[in-house]
């Protein structure tokens, strides 16, 4: 985060809705002087600036505007002080990456603005030994810090009602909020799978578009994720649809009614959830961005679940709930066809070892020993 606000006069600090971006904000605050500090939820910051311009021209330091979807007209402001000589404050601004946000900084913050996207706790933070925990529970502080896990079951209930009768109204979606309930509960018996729009809309009772609507909407809000597919120019059919994942592990679970680690063992869908959870722990812990992360399939078969492509190096993962993987014909076929400069098959075991040439499997256990972030 400093980093990018000594090379950027705006930074955007996006992320979920109660994933931690204003402790983080509050936290870099601190370690400056001067700052000034604005929570466009506080009646009294949004009269502070309701001359943006008069409110803002003259602070030095570290500005932090929270909540900056709910003043939409405040871009066009920053603007025009970024573009100060000697850049004489740095902004720092939050937001639940709503469309309208991202479509409008993007517009008028061109070259100014760089984003930092901030995701809930990973083992990274919390240390493999507590995967199981973080894996139930998700990432979301309060859902992980909760003292039982009926307390943090409630909590992530609490919060998909939350976010969804208040929260996605807020960012300027007016889906209905019982509808959309509807539509987050049913992508959840999806988590792990290539998107059919079709199949999905015929199961909702509405048309494709809509369903693919929804489907953007929660991606934006940065509480599902979705894999485009990466095309090769091969001679094989290849699937152009994306795959589909509940971006954390303990909201899957709430709408999927699992609240106990027993529930979860249990549970049909126990193996496409620790796919998507051990998926998301490589994308953290490679630093990975969105747009650099896909997956790939072909009609014949042949699938990885994860590519990660940043400038010449391209990074295979597969991820197999057991403890003891094994080399299939399809990770052949992706080392191939992908020109892969290696394929790591994460598994629930204890230790890290060769499969073939390229080819290794991952503990994710030792994620953070045995897997090293991409350089910047």
């Amino acid at each position: 985060m400093d980093r990018l606000l000594g090379r950027y006069p705006v930074v955007g600090l996006v992320g979920a809705r109660q994933i931690g971006k204003t402790t983080l904000a509050r936290a870099v605050a601190a370690r400056r002087r001067p700052r000034a500090l604005f929570d466009l939820e506080n009646p009294e910051d949004l009269a502070r600036l309701a001359d943006p311009m008069l409110a803002l021209k003259d602070l030095k330091g570290l500005v932090v505007v929270d909540e900056i979807h709910r003043l939409p007209g405040l871009f066009a402001v920053l603007r025009v002080l970024a573009d100060r000589p000697r850049t004489p404050a740095r902004f720092l601004v939050l937001g639940s990456a709503s469309p309208d946000l991202l479509r409008q900084s993007a517009e008028t913050l061109a070259g100014r603005i760089a984003y930092h996207e901030l995701g809930g706790f990973s083992l990274g933070e919390i240390g493999p030994n507590n995967r199981r925990r973080l894996w139930t529970r998700g990432g979301f502080p309060r859902a992980y810090l909760a003292r039982s896990a009926a307390e943090s079951a409630e909590w992530r209930r609490g919060f998909i009602r939350t976010f969804l009768e208040r929260d996605l109204p807020q960012l300027g979606i007016t889906v209905s909020s019982t509808a959309m309930r509807r539509f987050w509960t049913m992508l959840a018996h999806y988590h792990g799978q290539v998107w059919n729009a079709s199949e999905f809309g015929r199961s909702f009772g509405v048309a494709d578009t809509t369903v693919r609507n929804y489907l953007d909407l929660l991606t934006a809000a940065l509480v599902v994720r979705q894999l485009p597919p990466w095309h090769e120019n091969i001679s094989k059919r290849q699937v152009k649809a994306p795959k589909v994942y509940i971006a954390d592990s303990g909201l899957l679970h709430a709408l999927l009614g699992i609240g106990t680690e027993m529930e979860l063992d249990a549970h049909p869908k126990v193996g496409a959830s620790w796919e998507g959870f051990a998926l998301e722990e490589v994308i953290r812990r490679l630093g990975a961005r969105r747009e650099e992360c896909f997956f790939w399939a072909t009609h014949a078969g042949a699938e990885l679940d994860l590519l990660v492509v940043r400038g010449r190096d391209r990074l295979g993962f597969d991820a197999k709930r057991t403890v003891a993987p094994r080399l299939t014909p399809s990770m052949r076929t992706a080392l191939t066809d992908l020109k892969l400069q290696r394929l790591d098959v994460l598994h629930a075991g204890d230790h890290t070892f060769p499969l073939a040439p390229r080819v290794r499997a991952v503990a994710l256990a030792r994620l953070l020993d045995d897997l090293a972030p991409l350089p910047a």
